[in-house]
């Protein structure tokens, strides 16, 4: 993984990665792509992987943004690859990551904490997605200033 300017389309491109690619780097990899997919050319990865999880798709779909085709990807996909803007989103992926950089490389770095493991109802569980989702739209507004919001605040959320 190295960093370059942009891609061969002449887009920037991005790359989100956390534990397993099933929920949080789906999650950015879905709302950046809605957001600015005409600037950035979006992409995520796990240091392993985990099938995409099912409430995350669910509250993706509320704000319609279907991320039910996306795949999780293991990091090792894209070695060799070149990126403008390397992310990771939770500390393990980080940590992970630290040794194995290339000199002159950095990675953007927000934990956020997964809800994947939490046990409840479904709703509860759902409320929990949702808070996550929310988090991380408003932390791509701070990261990526010119992309247009897609909160509904006619939800509460």
């Amino acid at each position: 993984m190295t960093r370059k300017k942009e891609s061969r389309a002449g887009k920037e491109t991005v790359l989100f990665i956390c534990s397993f690619n099933s929920v949080r780097s789906q999650i950015a990899e879905g709302l950046l792509r809605a957001r600015c997919g005409d600037r950035y050319e979006i992409f995520s990865a796990g240091i392993a992987t985990a099938g995409l999880n099912r409430n995350a798709v669910t509250v993706m779909q509320e704000i319609d943004i279907d991320i039910s085709h996306q795949q999780g990807k293991p990091l090792s996909c894209f070695t060799g690859r070149t990126f403008t803007h390397v992310i990771t989103l939770c500390d393990h992926a980080h940590h992970a990551l630290a040794g194995a950089l290339p000199a002159g490389l950095s990675v953007n770095h927000r934990h956020f904490t997964s809800p994947s493991d939490l046990i409840g109802d479904r709703e509860a569980l759902l409320a929990e997605y949702r808070t996550l989702r929310d988090e991380i739209n408003a932390w791509l507004t701070e990261q990526f200033p010119g992309c247009p919001d897609f909160r509904d605040e006619d939800r509460g959320r």
